[in-house]
């Protein structure tokens, strides 16, 4: 007896894996899930874990072995999506950014999404004037440290947390001034309120840019906010499309199409190439999820969405959760006593290079700097209010990021080229590592990295590419005179098959109208019209008594 229940313990040991899923505050959570048990099942235990109700924001993410980040489908099983051995290793992410945070019903939740926002802006996603930078750095100070107090908080002490990817003397002083003139008295909830409120009117607010070239092999980025779909090119915002005006995506290898309503309906029609066909399938889904979200009234009109077209094999997908009205209305009926937050301080640590949200927020050490003076982060100009293909123009102030712009911060004496302006989620510590010590003059930093996701096998750092546009510097989006040829060739090829099935479907339809004794209704119809009749007497009979007669001597042999 004691054999078979533990044979059957052991079986039942085999037929689970062993998930870790890395939370926005740096703690992990670890469980077992079924060999066979699909995403949704994980995330519901997350949220259980997390006591989170408003959980259609979040959602998990994982990169696989060729490093390529994906989020987890909640209808498909875990281990088909992985494609690694366990233990599984994920991350606890916003997916889908409130529009406007401050409705949020519960605290928990504008908690969570405070800490993903807190990543976007030290990771050099959400960008922002020096001023503005500064407030939002002196609100974190505030939700973590609390008021100022000279006995606890000596000269300078701002600058031993790291807030941004490129700090300043000045831009310290000044996070220090506002958080003890400014913000005395406010709580933690109160300041991570004030803290979000800032940060949704940003234009970057959201933004998780997809690296990419345009058409004339330009480096890009493409990204997906809560009001529509932007480009960025160096310094400036190239596109706007509102999710109302974005028709369709599609693509097709490493080409990702976007179809976009004009005037006068006239449709344009922006093309990108991605560094590699998984990445363009991962940025198409994460279109059609985010216009599907937040476009729709229901969820009752999600559609099945398609890249292929006639000759191209394409992929199917369908966005499978509730829309942004759908998720407010259900926050609305939530009655509950508000869940206890676990909050701490930042614990400064000059002797760990390393950088930790939510539960601790560590500092990069002091670098050595030089009077060089560069602008930090002037920001996109007006992205909500604009129309799209509209580059940024003011005449206030220079382009965003330049050299000459009027708010000055000390940074680096290396050159600052706008492509470091805003950055890809990396999906290692070593890339990130890489770029903000090429950043920073002196001792380089080691930061580490944003959501450290890497897949289940390990990986030496030589293989980890690097987050600015990977694998692209050299990269034309024309394909070469061999690649061309063979895309031709399948296309004829795929026309031909296509035309060979149709005429025998055509065919198998015929026989059975003229030859079938089904007495369908809609069949019955057809055989009694006049045109009908007509090539059944004329073409179809005389057809098959020519078949008859050349097949009678080849059945006659079969016979015999």
């Amino acid at each position: 007896m004691l054999s078979r229940l533990m044979s059957g313990s052991s079986r039942s040991l085999e037929q689970q894996c062993v998930c870790t899923v890395r939370l926005l505050d740096d703690s992990e959570y670890t469980c077992n899930v079924q060999k066979d048990a699909k995403g949704q099942q994980l995330f519901d235990f997350l949220c259980h874990h997390l006591n989170l109700l408003e959980k259609d924001y979040f959602g998990i993410r994982y990169v696989d072995p060729e490093k390529q980040r994906h989020w987890l489908e909640f209808t498909k099983g875990i281990a088909k999506q992985m494609r690694a051995r366990p233990p599984y290793v994920m991350c606890f992410r916003v997916k889908f950014y409130p529009p406007d945070p401050a409705a949020l019903k519960e605290e928990i939740t504008r908690y969570l999404v405070f800490l993903q926002v807190k990543r976007d802006l030290y990771h050099g996603r959400l960008l922002c004037k020096t001023s503005d930078a500064a407030l939002l750095a002196a609100y974190i100070l505030q939700a973590e440290i609390g008021d100022y107090d000279p006995g606890k908080h000596p000269e300078g002490y701002s600058s031993k947390f790291q807030f941004l990817p490129k700090h300043s003397e000045k831009l310290e002083r000044r996070i220090a001034e506002i958080h003890r003139n400014e913000l005395s008295g406010l709580n933690p909830a109160a300041s991570e309120l004030c803290f979000l409120r800032k940060a949704q009117t940003l234009e970057t607010y959201g933004v998780d840019p997809h690296p990419c070239k345009d058409a004339s092999g330009n480096s890009a980025f493409l990204a997906f906010t809560p009001f529509g779909f932007i480009v960025l090119q160096g310094n400036k915002r190239v596109h706007f499309i509102k999710w109302g005006d974005a028709t369709k995506m599609k693509f097709e290898g490493k080409t990702f199409n976007l179809y976009v309503r004009e005037k006068e309906e006239k449709r344009l029609v922006l093309t990108y190439v991605a560094p590699n066909p998984e990445a363009c399938k991962h940025l198409w889904k994460c279109g059609v999820e985010n216009q599907s979200f937040y476009k729709l009234e229901n969820s009752n009109q999600v559609r099945t969405v398609s890249s292929s077209n006639l000759f191209f094999k394409g992929s199917r997908f369908r966005y499978s959760g509730r829309v942004a009205k759908e998720v407010m209305e259900s926050s609305a009926m939530i009655k509950r006593d508000p869940p206890e937050i676990h909050r701490a301080g930042m614990v400064p640590s000059r002797s760990c290079p390393s950088i930790s949200h939510g539960l601790r927020l560590s500092s990069v050490p002091r670098t050595r700097r030089r009077a060089v003076h560069i602008s930090i982060m002037e920001g996109l100009e007006a992205l909500r209010d604009s129309a799209h293909s509209t580059p940024i123009r003011s005449s206030d102030h220079m382009d965003a990021f330049s050299p000459h712009a009027s708010q000055e911060t000390v940074i680096s004496d290396e050159a600052y080229t706008p492509s470091c302006s805003i950055l890809p989620t990396p999906v290692s510590e070593p890339s990130l590592e890489l770029t903000i010590g090429q950043q920073m003059n002196g001792a380089s930093c080691s930061p580490q990295n944003e959501d450290s996701e890497v897949a289940s096998t390990p990986v030496s750092d030589a293989e980890i590419p690097p987050p600015a546009l990977p694998g692209l510097e050299g990269a034309s989006p024309v394909d070469s005179e061999p690649e061309q040829a063979n895309k031709f060739l399948q296309s004829v090829f795929r026309l031909l098959a296509v035309t060979f099935f149709l005429l025998l479907a055509l065919l198998l339809l015929l026989v059975i109208l003229a030859e079938s004794e089904l007495e369908l209704a809609f069949l019955r119809d057809i055989r009694l019209t006049p045109e009908f009749q007509q090539f059944h007497y004329q073409y179809f009979c005389p057809l098959r008594r020519w078949v008859s007669c050349k097949l009678h001597p080849f059945l006659r042999l079969i016979d015999s």
